[in-house]
């Protein structure tokens, strides 16, 4: 069993330097200790793509919050899922959990559940957010760039889809769409 490391810190502002040596005083050798500076909020990070390339089966993680591994809960889940794959325990020092042995596996179980609690919760209020944003008139998608009523004029003077096509920069059913929406307007 080889004990490896793993500090964060949202911000390069902050100090790994409590982070390191507790995993110093952890027993954990300094080329094995991996460190991020930057948001948890990612799991795209230099450090941690490090660690998930060196452990093996049989190594544990050690690391001092489980908030230092994510913030986000669903992807921290997601990465001890991938360690517990590999067969690499993860140890959060301050909070007193691990996720090796049996008692391990359950606590991932309950994380998980967790997680996808509260993924339901994000997606609920997300769309509690979106509808009562577009009952207050918001729009949603980019903002249009082209002129639609010019679309319409050159149409109705007889220019071909294809020719306003290639004369906007906009694709053939981009044209078509714009006429559909602007006919629509019309005959109401």
């Amino acid at each position: 069993m080889r004990l490896f490391g793993y500090a964060r810190v949202s911000t390069s502002q902050q100090s790994l330097d409590i982070q390191i040596r507790m995993l110093r005083d952890a027993g954990v050798r300094a080329n094995r200790i991996f460190a991020d500076k930057a948001s948890g909020s990612s799991t795209d990070r230099k450090g941690l793509d490090l660690l998930r390339i060196k452990v093996e089966e049989g190594d544990v993680i050690l690391v001092k919050k489980l908030d230092r591994l994510g913030r986000d809960t669903a992807d921290m889940i997601q990465l001890i899922k991938e360690f517990d794959a590999q067969g690499v325990a993860v140890r959060f020092i301050d909070d007193g959990i691990s996720t090796d042995g049996e008692m391990g596996k359950m606590v991932v179980t309950i994380l998980s559940a967790v997680a996808q609690a509260e993924r339901r919760r994000i997606l609920e209020r997300t769309n509690e957010g979106r509808v009562e944003a577009k009952l207050k008139g918001v729009r949603f998608g980019r903002k249009r760039t082209i002129n639609r009523n010019n679309v319409r004029a050159l149409y109705d003077n007889g220019t071909g889809a294809t020719q306003i096509a290639r004369q906007l920069g906009i694709a053939r059913s981009t044209v078509y769409k714009i006429l559909e929406d602007t006919k629509a307007v019309q005959d109401n």
